[in-house]
């Protein structure tokens, strides 16, 4: 693994814990105190990010081998920074709604004398409308989200099968190859052996004729 790699990766996962108890205890402050918070944790939101561009440069140049599980693990780091932004916007969307709710209510108790309650009535559906498309753009998000890993799941799962079928055709290829070259050394030896009979049986023939001459002179004289 890239040593560069590494190092973005511990100042990421670093960087996501500190910001996670940021959330965490931001949820009990208030006021200044809060937004001063909230200001601090979109700044470390904008270093989480450039490390996660960091880290995606540095994966892609690396070779194939070691490129794909660095790009899974970015995957993860990326969901991670998407739940952590999402957390900021609950954190401060409620304070929108929270002093919404605010400014509701003191407009509310001002014109208390005019206000109907079918007035009251109509600004209590609004504001609960408000609260549920909240909610419905959120499941959005995470349905984005999950859609996204599986698709992600199925092209890693397509292209290791791509590579299986690839080295296959490589080893069939490699096997034809050493048929060919067995059937060339074969149709050699048999052409020798052919051969070699050839000479044999002419030798053969030539001593059977000079035995032959050889013994027609020795009954002759």
């Amino acid at each position: 693994m890239s040593q560069v790699f590494e190092g973005y990766e511990r100042q990421y996962c670093e960087l996501s814990a500190n910001l996670s108890k940021k959330i965490t205890s931001t949820t009990l402050l208030d006021g200044e105190q809060k937004k001063q918070k909230v200001s601090e944790i979109r700044d470390g939101l904008e270093d989480a990010v450039a490390l996660i561009h960091k880290m995606d440069l540095e994966a892609r140049s690396l070779p194939p081998s070691v490129k794909g599980a660095l790009l899974v693990k970015l995957r993860e780091y990326k969901t991670d920074l998407n739940n952590l932004k999402t957390e900021v916007k609950r954190i401060t969307s409620s304070n929108a709604n929270q002093a919404a709710r605010d400014e509701l209510l003191e407009s509310g108790m001002a014109d208390t004398m005019m206000a109907s309650a079918d007035q009251r009535g109509r600004l209590l559906m609004s504001t609960e409308r408000l609260n549920q498309s909240s909610d419905r753009i959120r499941e959005s998000r995470r349905t984005m989200l999950e859609t996204e890993e599986l698709g992600v799941s199925i092209l890693q799962d397509l292209h290791q099968q791509r590579q299986s079928l690839l080295h296959a055709h490589g080893t069939l290829h490699g096997v034809d190859d050493n048929i060919s070259r067995s059937k060339k050394i074969l149709t050699n030896m048999s052409r020798r052996m052919s051969r070699n009979k050839w000479i044999i049986g002419s030798i053969i023939a030539i001593l059977i004729v000079a035995i032959i001459l050889i013994l027609y002179f020795k009954l002759t004289h």
